[in-house]
């Protein structure tokens, strides 16, 4: 056997493998599989109002001439 031939087989036989895993585990995404129920989320609450902080500053970088 030449190493041409022993190539194809070990390929056909990855391809076999590689497509029997995905007739396995289905389609991917959305497609093929019922849809999902809508999340109902409660109307969030009003909380009272805090005063919002001040961002923090990070260092000032000045330039400083050369002497």
């Amino acid at each position: 056997m030449s190493s041409e031939s022993v190539g194809g087989i070990l390929g056909a036989v990855v391809a076999a493998i590689v497509l029997a895993v995905a007739v396995m585990f289905g389609p991917i995404g959305q497609y093929g599989k019922p849809p999902k129920p809508a999340k109902v989320e409660p109307a969030p609450t009003a909380a009272p109002a805090a005063p919002a902080a001040p961002a923090p500053r990070g260092p000032v970088i000045r330039e400083v001439p050369n002497q």
